[in-house]
């Protein structure tokens, strides 16, 4: 006869581990899925079985391989990807060359203009004092006879 083993110690303790809230969701890399599909079931060229190794020895060697493979080529498919980027950089490389050499340009305009308003200041500068030496000059020879003769002098009759 079998016994029922509905109640006892060992019954608490699977009903206490069942009934336990989850500490922490599982994270899928928990979850068994398959990552290698069928094309790769074959075993790399680099390893073979020993001689005298067991039917789960071999199985085991063999899903490990694969893995490692799988992650191998994981590997090399990410130098695809780095070319790729290497690839975008040489482009924004050019791009930036020819905005600089567009920088260059606008700079050498502005030097250009630069120079074509300080010749103009400077101009107006020469301008303005020949004006004034003008001006002087016309006022000193007004002036002159106007002290020569006494004319608007006050006080000067005795």
């Amino acid at each position: 006869m079998v016994q029922s083993t509905t109640r006892g110690p060992l019954t608490d303790v699977a009903r206490d581990v069942r009934n336990r809230p989850l500490m922490h969701e599982p994270h899928s890399s928990y979850i068994a899925t398959p990552t290698v599909s069928a094309p790769d079931l074959a075993m790399p060229d680099y390893v073979e079985h020993r001689d005298g190794a067991t039917e789960i020895g071999k199985l085991s060697a063999e899903a490990v391989v694969r893995e490692y493979e799988a992650t191998a080529k994981e590997i090399e498919s990410m130098g695809g990807e780095l070319v790729e980027r290497v690839k975008q950089c040489e482009a924004v490389t050019r791009d930036a060359l020819s905005v600089i050499e567009e920088l260059n340009q606008v700079a050498a305009r502005y030097r250009e203009e630069a120079k074509r308003v300080f010749e103009h200041i400077e101009g107006c500068s020469l301008v303005v004092a020949e004006a004034r030496k003008i001006c002087s000059e016309l006022k000193d020879k007004i002036a002159v006879p106007v002290a020569k003769t006494g004319r608007g002098q006050k006080g000067s009759e005795k």
